[in-house]
Protein backbone atom coordinates (compact mmCIF):
# COMPACT_ATOMS: atom_id res chain seq x y z
CA UNK A 1 0.00 0.00 0.00
CA UNK A 2 1.44 3.41 -0.97
CA UNK A 3 2.09 6.17 1.59
CA UNK A 4 -0.76 8.16 0.00
CA UNK A 5 -3.22 5.28 0.46
CA UNK A 6 -2.01 4.74 4.04
CA UNK A 7 -2.63 8.42 4.83
CA UNK A 8 -6.09 8.30 3.20
CA UNK A 9 -6.96 5.10 5.08
CA UNK A 10 -5.76 6.57 8.39
CA UNK A 11 -7.75 9.75 7.83
CA UNK A 12 -10.88 7.74 7.05
CA UNK A 13 -10.36 5.55 10.13
CA UNK A 14 -9.92 8.63 12.30
CA UNK A 15 -13.11 10.13 10.90
CA UNK A 16 -14.99 6.89 11.53
CA UNK A 17 -13.63 6.76 15.08
CA UNK A 18 -14.77 10.35 15.62
CA UNK A 19 -18.26 9.60 14.34
CA UNK A 20 -18.48 6.54 16.60
CA UNK A 21 -17.60 8.71 19.60
CA UNK A 22 -20.11 11.36 18.56
CA UNK A 23 -22.82 8.71 18.14
CA UNK A 24 -22.09 7.22 21.58
CA UNK A 25 -22.20 10.65 23.21
CA UNK A 26 -25.48 11.47 21.45
CA UNK A 27 -27.03 8.17 22.57
CA UNK A 28 -26.09 8.91 26.19
CA UNK A 29 -27.45 12.45 25.92
CA UNK A 30 -30.77 11.19 24.49
CA UNK A 31 -31.09 8.67 27.33
CA UNK A 32 -30.64 11.48 29.85
CA UNK A 33 -33.29 13.61 28.16
CA UNK A 34 -35.95 11.02 28.92
CA UNK A 35 -34.97 10.34 32.52
CA UNK A 36 -37.33 12.97 33.92
CA UNK A 37 -40.48 11.53 32.29
CA UNK A 38 -42.42 9.74 35.03
CA UNK A 39 -45.38 8.50 32.97
CA UNK A 40 -44.50 5.13 31.39
CA UNK A 41 -46.47 5.63 28.15
CA UNK A 42 -45.09 9.13 27.64
CA UNK A 43 -41.56 7.87 28.23
CA UNK A 44 -42.02 4.99 25.76
CA UNK A 45 -43.40 7.40 23.15
CA UNK A 46 -40.50 9.78 23.74
CA UNK A 47 -37.95 6.97 23.46
CA UNK A 48 -39.51 5.82 20.17
CA UNK A 49 -39.16 9.36 18.79
CA UNK A 50 -35.55 9.57 19.97
CA UNK A 51 -34.79 6.25 18.28
CA UNK A 52 -35.99 7.79 15.02
CA UNK A 53 -33.85 10.87 15.62
CA UNK A 54 -30.79 8.79 16.48
CA UNK A 55 -31.10 6.79 13.26
CA UNK A 56 -31.23 10.06 11.31
CA UNK A 57 -28.26 11.43 13.28
CA UNK A 58 -26.16 8.32 12.60
CA UNK A 59 -26.88 8.52 8.88
CA UNK A 60 -25.88 12.19 8.94
CA UNK A 61 -22.55 11.36 10.61
CA UNK A 62 -21.85 8.58 8.10
CA UNK A 63 -22.67 10.87 5.16
CA UNK A 64 -20.16 13.46 6.41
CA UNK A 65 -17.44 10.79 6.44
CA UNK A 66 -18.29 9.25 3.08
CA UNK A 67 -18.98 12.59 1.44
CA UNK A 68 -21.74 11.01 -0.62
CA UNK A 69 -22.49 12.97 -3.76
CA UNK A 70 -24.89 12.68 -6.65
CA UNK A 71 -23.33 11.26 -9.81
CA UNK A 72 -24.45 13.85 -12.34
CA UNK A 73 -23.74 11.54 -15.26
CA UNK A 74 -26.59 9.31 -14.06
CA UNK A 75 -29.14 12.15 -13.89
CA UNK A 76 -31.60 12.00 -16.80
CA UNK A 77 -35.00 13.43 -17.65
CA UNK A 78 -37.79 10.98 -16.76
CA UNK A 79 -39.04 8.58 -19.42
CA UNK A 80 -42.51 8.94 -21.03
CA UNK A 81 -43.64 5.92 -18.96
CA UNK A 82 -42.62 7.71 -15.76
CA UNK A 83 -44.53 10.94 -16.45
CA UNK A 84 -48.19 10.87 -17.46
CA UNK A 85 -49.90 13.95 -18.85
CA UNK A 86 -53.03 14.91 -16.93
CA UNK A 87 -54.96 15.61 -20.14
CA UNK A 88 -54.58 11.93 -21.12
CA UNK A 89 -56.21 10.87 -17.85
CA UNK A 90 -59.21 13.00 -18.69
CA UNK A 91 -59.30 11.92 -22.34
CA UNK A 92 -59.50 8.24 -21.37
CA UNK A 93 -62.15 8.82 -18.75
CA UNK A 94 -65.86 8.24 -19.19
CA UNK A 95 -68.30 10.56 -17.37
CA UNK A 96 -68.13 9.66 -13.69
CA UNK A 97 -71.24 8.07 -12.23
CA UNK A 98 -71.87 8.94 -8.57
CA UNK A 99 -71.73 5.28 -7.49
CA UNK A 100 -68.45 4.74 -9.34
CA UNK A 101 -66.97 7.88 -7.77
CA UNK A 102 -68.15 6.75 -4.34
CA UNK A 103 -66.40 3.38 -4.84
CA UNK A 104 -63.07 5.11 -5.43
CA UNK A 105 -63.59 7.72 -2.71
CA UNK A 106 -64.34 4.97 -0.18
CA UNK A 107 -60.64 4.03 -0.47
CA UNK A 108 -59.33 7.58 0.08
CA UNK A 109 -58.03 9.59 3.03
CA UNK A 110 -56.88 13.22 2.77
CA UNK A 111 -53.95 14.53 4.81
CA UNK A 112 -52.77 18.12 5.05
CA UNK A 113 -49.31 19.03 6.31
CA UNK A 114 -50.11 21.46 9.12
CA UNK A 115 -46.82 21.90 10.96
CA UNK A 116 -45.97 25.43 9.83
CA UNK A 117 -46.41 28.72 11.64
CA UNK A 118 -47.34 32.01 9.97
CA UNK A 119 -44.24 33.80 11.29
CA UNK A 120 -42.86 34.59 7.82
CA UNK A 121 -46.03 36.60 7.17
CA UNK A 122 -45.96 38.23 10.60
CA UNK A 123 -48.65 36.04 12.19
CA UNK A 124 -48.79 34.16 15.47
CA UNK A 125 -49.99 30.55 15.52
CA UNK A 126 -50.62 27.95 12.80
CA UNK A 127 -50.44 29.23 9.24
CA UNK A 128 -53.62 27.29 8.45
CA UNK A 129 -55.74 29.74 10.48
CA UNK A 130 -54.75 32.79 8.41
CA UNK A 131 -57.78 34.32 6.67
CA UNK A 132 -57.28 33.97 2.93
CA UNK A 133 -60.63 34.54 1.24
CA UNK A 134 -64.10 35.83 2.15
CA UNK A 135 -63.38 35.56 5.87
CA UNK A 136 -62.35 31.91 5.52
CA UNK A 137 -58.99 30.47 6.64
CA UNK A 138 -56.96 27.76 4.91
CA UNK A 139 -58.46 25.28 7.37
CA UNK A 140 -62.03 26.47 6.74
CA UNK A 141 -61.58 25.97 3.00
CA UNK A 142 -60.05 22.50 3.42
CA UNK A 143 -62.91 21.36 5.64
CA UNK A 144 -65.52 22.75 3.28
CA UNK A 145 -63.96 20.92 0.31
CA UNK A 146 -64.10 17.53 2.06
CA UNK A 147 -67.59 18.19 3.42
CA UNK A 148 -68.82 18.92 -0.10
CA UNK A 149 -67.15 15.80 -1.47
CA UNK A 150 -68.80 13.62 1.16
CA UNK A 151 -72.19 15.23 0.65
CA UNK A 152 -72.22 15.08 -3.18
CA UNK A 153 -71.04 11.47 -3.44
CA UNK A 154 -72.35 10.05 -0.18
CA UNK A 155 -68.75 9.27 0.74
CA UNK A 156 -66.87 9.21 4.04
CA UNK A 157 -63.45 10.65 3.20
CA UNK A 158 -61.56 11.26 6.46
CA UNK A 159 -59.64 14.52 6.86
CA UNK A 160 -56.32 14.25 8.68
CA UNK A 161 -53.97 16.97 9.90
CA UNK A 162 -50.31 16.32 10.63
CA UNK A 163 -49.49 18.97 13.21
CA UNK A 164 -46.19 19.87 14.81
CA UNK A 165 -45.75 20.64 18.52
CA UNK A 166 -45.85 24.30 17.40
CA UNK A 167 -49.34 24.06 15.89
CA UNK A 168 -51.04 21.22 17.76
CA UNK A 169 -52.68 23.04 20.66
CA UNK A 170 -54.13 25.91 18.61
CA UNK A 171 -55.29 23.56 15.85
CA UNK A 172 -57.07 21.23 18.29
CA UNK A 173 -58.94 24.22 19.73
CA UNK A 174 -59.97 25.46 16.31
CA UNK A 175 -61.24 22.15 14.90
CA UNK A 176 -63.71 21.93 17.80
CA UNK A 177 -65.97 24.22 15.77
CA UNK A 178 -66.30 21.57 13.05
CA UNK A 179 -67.86 18.98 15.37
CA UNK A 180 -71.26 17.95 14.06
CA UNK A 181 -70.23 18.68 10.47
CA UNK A 182 -70.31 16.04 7.74
CA UNK A 183 -66.63 15.28 8.17
CA UNK A 184 -64.39 13.00 10.20
CA UNK A 185 -61.37 15.05 11.35
CA UNK A 186 -58.34 13.32 12.85
CA UNK A 187 -55.07 14.96 13.82
CA UNK A 188 -51.74 13.71 15.09
CA UNK A 189 -48.36 15.17 15.91
CA UNK A 190 -45.27 14.60 13.85
CA UNK A 191 -42.00 13.90 15.65
CA UNK A 192 -40.29 16.40 17.92
CA UNK A 193 -36.50 16.25 17.60
CA UNK A 194 -33.77 18.02 19.61
CA UNK A 195 -31.80 20.78 17.91
CA UNK A 196 -28.09 19.98 17.67
CA UNK A 197 -25.34 22.30 18.84
CA UNK A 198 -23.28 22.82 15.68
CA UNK A 199 -19.99 22.90 17.61
CA UNK A 200 -20.47 19.93 19.96
CA UNK A 201 -22.90 17.89 17.80
CA UNK A 202 -24.89 17.24 20.98
CA UNK A 203 -28.50 18.18 21.83
CA UNK A 204 -29.34 21.72 22.90
CA UNK A 205 -32.05 20.65 25.40
CA UNK A 206 -31.13 19.38 28.85
CA UNK A 207 -34.40 17.53 29.42
CA UNK A 208 -37.52 16.45 27.56
CA UNK A 209 -39.36 19.36 29.20
CA UNK A 210 -36.90 22.01 27.94
CA UNK A 211 -38.15 25.17 26.21
CA UNK A 212 -39.68 24.90 22.70
CA UNK A 213 -36.74 26.63 21.02
CA UNK A 214 -34.59 23.57 21.83
CA UNK A 215 -36.74 21.33 19.64
CA UNK A 216 -37.89 21.25 16.03
CA UNK A 217 -40.27 19.31 13.71
CA UNK A 218 -38.01 17.39 11.27
CA UNK A 219 -39.71 18.24 7.96
CA UNK A 220 -42.60 16.51 6.20
CA UNK A 221 -40.51 13.44 5.34
CA UNK A 222 -41.29 12.40 8.92
CA UNK A 223 -44.90 11.67 7.89
CA UNK A 224 -44.31 7.94 7.37
CA UNK A 225 -42.73 7.19 10.74
CA UNK A 226 -45.15 9.47 12.59
CA UNK A 227 -48.25 7.92 11.03
CA UNK A 228 -46.93 4.49 11.96
CA UNK A 229 -45.85 5.47 15.48
CA UNK A 230 -49.13 7.22 16.37
CA UNK A 231 -51.34 4.41 15.03
CA UNK A 232 -52.96 6.63 12.38
CA UNK A 233 -51.65 4.40 9.58
CA UNK A 234 -53.25 1.26 11.00
CA UNK A 235 -56.50 3.15 11.72
CA UNK A 236 -56.81 4.11 8.07
CA UNK A 237 -55.93 0.66 6.76
CA UNK A 238 -58.36 -1.03 9.19
CA UNK A 239 -61.08 1.38 8.00
CA UNK A 240 -60.60 0.09 4.43
CA UNK A 241 -58.65 3.07 3.16
CA UNK A 242 -56.01 2.37 0.50
CA UNK A 243 -54.82 5.72 -0.79
CA UNK A 244 -53.67 8.85 1.05
CA UNK A 245 -53.70 12.22 -0.72
CA UNK A 246 -51.04 14.40 0.91
CA UNK A 247 -50.48 18.11 0.26
CA UNK A 248 -49.22 21.29 1.88
CA UNK A 249 -51.79 23.07 4.00
CA UNK A 250 -51.10 26.39 2.25
CA UNK A 251 -51.64 25.07 -1.31
CA UNK A 252 -55.14 26.21 -2.20
CA UNK A 253 -55.01 24.33 -5.52
CA UNK A 254 -54.53 20.92 -3.88
CA UNK A 255 -58.06 19.52 -3.99
CA UNK A 256 -59.18 15.90 -4.35
CA UNK A 257 -59.04 14.92 -8.03
CA UNK A 258 -61.12 11.89 -9.03
CA UNK A 259 -59.20 11.42 -12.29
CA UNK A 260 -55.85 11.00 -10.51
CA UNK A 261 -57.39 8.81 -7.79
CA UNK A 262 -58.99 6.51 -10.37
CA UNK A 263 -55.79 6.34 -12.44
CA UNK A 264 -53.69 5.49 -9.40
CA UNK A 265 -55.92 2.62 -8.30
CA UNK A 266 -56.44 1.24 -11.82
CA UNK A 267 -52.70 1.41 -12.68
CA UNK A 268 -51.55 -0.20 -9.39
CA UNK A 269 -49.16 2.67 -8.75
CA UNK A 270 -47.98 2.95 -5.13
CA UNK A 271 -46.91 6.60 -5.37
CA UNK A 272 -47.93 9.47 -7.64
CA UNK A 273 -46.26 12.87 -7.51
CA UNK A 274 -48.13 15.76 -9.09
CA UNK A 275 -45.68 17.81 -11.10
CA UNK A 276 -46.31 20.88 -13.22
CA UNK A 277 -44.47 22.75 -15.95
CA UNK A 278 -41.55 24.71 -14.56
CA UNK A 279 -41.34 28.44 -15.23
CA UNK A 280 -38.48 30.83 -14.53
CA UNK A 281 -40.10 31.56 -11.18
CA UNK A 282 -39.74 27.90 -10.17
CA UNK A 283 -36.06 27.30 -10.96
CA UNK A 284 -35.20 26.35 -7.37
CA UNK A 285 -38.04 23.85 -6.94
CA UNK A 286 -37.43 20.11 -6.73
CA UNK A 287 -37.79 18.19 -9.99
CA UNK A 288 -38.53 14.60 -10.94
CA UNK A 289 -35.66 12.72 -12.62
CA UNK A 290 -34.59 9.27 -13.71
CA UNK A 291 -31.52 8.29 -11.68
CA UNK A 292 -29.87 4.93 -12.24
CA UNK A 293 -33.06 3.75 -13.89
CA UNK A 294 -35.38 4.80 -11.04
CA UNK A 295 -37.79 7.68 -10.56
CA UNK A 296 -36.35 10.09 -8.02
CA UNK A 297 -36.78 13.64 -6.68
CA UNK A 298 -33.87 16.02 -7.19
CA UNK A 299 -33.58 19.08 -4.95
CA UNK A 300 -31.26 22.01 -5.65
CA UNK A 301 -29.35 21.29 -2.43
CA UNK A 302 -28.25 17.95 -3.93
CA UNK A 303 -26.93 19.45 -7.15
CA UNK A 304 -23.12 19.87 -7.56
CA UNK A 305 -22.26 23.59 -7.79
CA UNK A 306 -20.99 23.29 -11.34
CA UNK A 307 -24.40 21.96 -12.50
CA UNK A 308 -26.74 24.38 -10.66
CA UNK A 309 -27.41 26.50 -13.75
CA UNK A 310 -28.21 23.36 -15.72
CA UNK A 311 -30.61 22.31 -12.95
CA UNK A 312 -32.37 25.69 -13.21
CA UNK A 313 -32.85 25.22 -16.95
CA UNK A 314 -36.45 24.75 -18.05
CA UNK A 315 -35.32 22.77 -21.10
CA UNK A 316 -33.69 19.72 -19.49
CA UNK A 317 -35.72 19.82 -16.27
CA UNK A 318 -39.23 20.70 -17.44
CA UNK A 319 -41.20 19.96 -14.27
CA UNK A 320 -41.17 20.75 -10.59
CA UNK A 321 -42.75 19.02 -7.62
CA UNK A 322 -46.01 20.53 -6.31
CA UNK A 323 -45.85 18.31 -3.18
CA UNK A 324 -49.33 17.01 -4.02
CA UNK A 325 -48.75 13.30 -3.44
CA UNK A 326 -50.89 10.17 -3.69
CA UNK A 327 -49.47 7.26 -1.69
CA UNK A 328 -50.62 3.68 -1.10
CA UNK A 329 -51.17 3.10 2.63
CA UNK A 330 -50.16 -0.56 2.72
CA UNK A 331 -47.00 0.33 0.81
CA UNK A 332 -46.21 2.93 3.48
CA UNK A 333 -46.54 0.23 6.12
CA UNK A 334 -44.27 -2.09 4.15
CA UNK A 335 -41.42 0.39 3.67
CA UNK A 336 -41.58 1.55 7.30
CA UNK A 337 -41.63 -1.93 8.81
CA UNK A 338 -38.84 -3.15 6.52
CA UNK A 339 -36.84 -0.01 7.37
CA UNK A 340 -36.35 0.70 3.66
CA UNK A 341 -36.81 4.46 3.91
CA UNK A 342 -33.48 6.28 3.89
CA UNK A 343 -34.58 9.73 2.83
CA UNK A 344 -31.93 12.27 1.89
CA UNK A 345 -30.99 14.37 4.91
CA UNK A 346 -31.37 18.12 4.52
CA UNK A 347 -29.20 19.84 7.18
CA UNK A 348 -30.85 23.14 8.09
CA UNK A 349 -28.59 25.55 10.04
CA UNK A 350 -30.30 27.96 12.42
CA UNK A 351 -29.29 30.51 15.02
CA UNK A 352 -31.07 30.73 18.39
CA UNK A 353 -30.55 32.99 21.41
CA UNK A 354 -30.59 31.35 24.84
CA UNK A 355 -29.68 33.21 28.02
CA UNK A 356 -28.59 36.20 25.96
CA UNK A 357 -26.09 34.07 24.02
CA UNK A 358 -26.39 33.23 20.33
CA UNK A 359 -25.92 29.55 19.51
CA UNK A 360 -25.51 28.00 16.07
CA UNK A 361 -27.69 24.90 15.77
CA UNK A 362 -28.43 22.24 13.20
CA UNK A 363 -31.77 20.68 12.26
CA UNK A 364 -31.72 17.40 10.35
CA UNK A 365 -34.78 17.32 8.10
CA UNK A 366 -36.24 15.16 5.33
CA UNK A 367 -38.78 15.75 2.54
CA UNK A 368 -41.78 13.52 1.78
CA UNK A 369 -41.23 13.79 -1.98
CA UNK A 370 -37.85 12.09 -1.67
CA UNK A 371 -39.66 8.85 -0.77
CA UNK A 372 -40.85 8.33 -4.35
CA UNK A 373 -37.93 5.99 -5.17
CA UNK A 374 -38.96 3.48 -2.48
CA UNK A 375 -42.39 2.77 -3.96
CA UNK A 376 -43.33 0.41 -6.79
CA UNK A 377 -44.57 1.68 -10.15
CA UNK A 378 -44.14 5.29 -8.98
CA UNK A 379 -45.06 7.99 -11.48
CA UNK A 380 -45.31 11.70 -12.00
CA UNK A 381 -48.53 13.22 -13.33
CA UNK A 382 -48.06 16.52 -15.14
CA UNK A 383 -51.00 18.59 -13.85
CA UNK A 384 -52.26 22.09 -14.76
CA UNK A 385 -50.77 25.01 -12.87
CA UNK A 386 -54.16 25.53 -11.21
CA UNK A 387 -53.33 22.63 -8.86
CA UNK A 388 -50.38 24.57 -7.47
CA UNK A 389 -51.61 27.71 -5.72
CA UNK A 390 -49.47 28.15 -2.61
CA UNK A 391 -49.69 31.15 -0.30
CA UNK A 392 -46.18 31.73 1.03
CA UNK A 393 -46.12 35.53 0.97
CA UNK A 394 -48.44 38.52 0.91
CA UNK A 395 -47.81 38.70 -2.86
CA UNK A 396 -49.51 35.29 -3.09
CA UNK A 397 -52.24 36.49 -0.75
CA UNK A 398 -53.09 39.41 -3.05
CA UNK A 399 -53.47 36.93 -5.90
CA UNK A 400 -55.92 34.60 -4.14
CA UNK A 401 -57.97 37.45 -2.64
CA UNK A 402 -58.43 39.15 -6.01
CA UNK A 403 -61.13 39.04 -8.68
CA UNK A 404 -59.05 36.43 -10.53
CA UNK A 405 -60.85 33.82 -8.45
CA UNK A 406 -64.28 32.96 -7.16
CA UNK A 407 -64.88 30.67 -4.21
CA UNK A 408 -67.03 27.61 -5.01
CA UNK A 409 -67.65 25.09 -2.22
CA UNK A 410 -64.28 25.77 -0.65
CA UNK A 411 -62.36 25.67 -3.93
CA UNK A 412 -60.83 28.67 -5.70
CA UNK A 413 -61.88 28.74 -9.36
CA UNK A 414 -60.08 30.93 -11.91
CA UNK A 415 -62.33 33.50 -13.59
CA UNK A 416 -63.36 32.62 -17.18
CA UNK A 417 -62.53 36.26 -18.05
CA UNK A 418 -58.83 35.62 -17.43
CA UNK A 419 -56.69 34.70 -20.41
CA UNK A 420 -53.40 32.89 -19.86
CA UNK A 421 -51.71 32.15 -16.56
CA UNK A 422 -51.83 34.16 -13.37
CA UNK A 423 -49.92 37.46 -13.19
CA UNK A 424 -46.52 37.80 -11.55
CA UNK A 425 -46.80 39.87 -8.37
CA UNK A 426 -43.84 41.16 -6.36
CA UNK A 427 -44.56 43.20 -3.24
CA UNK A 428 -41.61 44.72 -1.37
CA UNK A 429 -40.61 44.51 2.30
CA UNK A 430 -43.20 47.12 3.33
CA UNK A 431 -45.85 44.50 2.50
CA UNK A 432 -44.12 41.51 4.11
CA UNK A 433 -46.34 41.26 7.20
CA UNK A 434 -50.08 40.74 6.88
CA UNK A 435 -50.81 43.70 9.16
CA UNK A 436 -48.83 46.01 6.83
CA UNK A 437 -50.38 44.40 3.76
CA UNK A 438 -53.90 45.03 5.10
CA UNK A 439 -53.04 48.62 6.04
CA UNK A 440 -51.52 49.43 2.65
CA UNK A 441 -54.02 47.49 0.51
CA UNK A 442 -57.29 47.61 2.47
CA UNK A 443 -59.22 46.97 -0.76
CA UNK A 444 -57.86 44.43 -3.25
CA UNK A 445 -57.40 45.94 -6.74
CA UNK A 446 -59.02 44.40 -9.83
CA UNK A 447 -56.29 42.44 -11.64
CA UNK A 448 -58.09 40.38 -14.30
CA UNK A 449 -56.04 42.11 -17.03
CA UNK A 450 -52.78 42.38 -15.07
CA UNK A 451 -49.60 40.72 -16.34
CA UNK A 452 -47.00 41.95 -13.88
CA UNK A 453 -47.02 44.05 -10.71
CA UNK A 454 -44.00 45.26 -8.75
CA UNK A 455 -44.48 47.51 -5.71
CA UNK A 456 -41.69 48.68 -3.40
CA UNK A 457 -41.53 51.34 -0.71
CA UNK A 458 -44.13 53.39 1.13
CA UNK A 459 -47.14 52.77 -1.12
CA UNK A 460 -50.87 52.79 -0.31
CA UNK A 461 -53.79 51.74 -2.51
CA UNK A 462 -57.22 53.36 -2.51
CA UNK A 463 -60.57 51.69 -3.14
CA UNK A 464 -61.69 50.41 -6.58
CA UNK A 465 -58.24 50.50 -8.16
CA UNK A 466 -57.77 48.56 -11.42
CA UNK A 467 -54.38 47.28 -12.62
CA UNK A 468 -53.70 46.24 -16.23
CA UNK A 469 -50.69 45.08 -18.21
CA UNK A 470 -47.38 45.81 -16.49
CA UNK A 471 -47.48 48.12 -13.48
CA UNK A 472 -44.34 49.11 -11.58
CA UNK A 473 -44.55 51.38 -8.53
CA UNK A 474 -41.30 52.35 -6.84
CA UNK A 475 -41.45 54.81 -3.95
CA UNK A 476 -38.12 56.33 -3.00
CA UNK A 477 -37.07 56.31 0.63
CA UNK A 478 -38.61 59.16 2.62
CA UNK A 479 -41.45 59.62 0.14
CA UNK A 480 -45.01 58.30 -0.09
CA UNK A 481 -47.12 57.13 -3.01
CA UNK A 482 -50.87 56.94 -2.55
CA UNK A 483 -52.84 55.43 -5.43
CA UNK A 484 -56.12 57.37 -5.56
CA UNK A 485 -59.49 55.59 -5.27
CA UNK A 486 -60.98 54.64 -8.63
CA UNK A 487 -57.63 54.76 -10.45
CA UNK A 488 -56.86 52.61 -13.50
CA UNK A 489 -53.16 51.95 -13.97
CA UNK A 490 -52.20 50.35 -17.28
CA UNK A 491 -48.61 49.73 -18.45
CA UNK A 492 -47.17 52.45 -16.23
CA UNK A 493 -44.09 53.06 -14.11
CA UNK A 494 -44.61 55.32 -11.09
CA UNK A 495 -41.63 56.57 -9.09
CA UNK A 496 -40.83 59.34 -6.62
CA UNK A 497 -43.86 60.45 -4.60
CA UNK A 498 -47.56 60.87 -5.30
CA UNK A 499 -50.42 61.80 -3.03
CA UNK A 500 -53.87 62.68 -4.33
CA UNK A 501 -56.52 63.15 -1.70
CA UNK A 502 -60.28 63.03 -2.08
CA UNK A 503 -62.21 66.23 -1.34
Amino acid sequence: MSDKHVRMHSSFALDRASTNVAAAQMRNALNKLGEGIADTKQRESFEAEMDGFFELYQRYLISTVKGEKLNWANVHTPTPEEVVDYSKLRAQKEPEEPESAKKYLSKLGVLKLNGGLGTSMGCVGPKSIIEVRDGKSFLDLMVRQIENLNRVYGADVPFILMNSFNTDSDTETIIEKYKGHNINIRSFNQSKYPRINKDTLLPIPESAQDSPDAWYPPGHGDIFESMYRTGVLDELINAGKEILFVSNGDNLGATVDLDILKYMIDSDSEYIMEITDKTRADVKGGTIINYNGNVQLLEIAQVPKEHVEEFKSIKKFKYFNTNNLWINLKAIKRVVESQELKLEILPNPKSIVRGGKETQVLQLETAVGAAIRYFKNAKGVNVPRSRFLPVKTCSDLLLVKSDLYTLQRGTLVLSPNRYGGVPLIKLGDNFKKISDFQKRIPHIPAIIELDHLTVTGNVYFGKNVELKGTVIIVCEEGNKIQIPPGSTLENVVITGSLSILEH
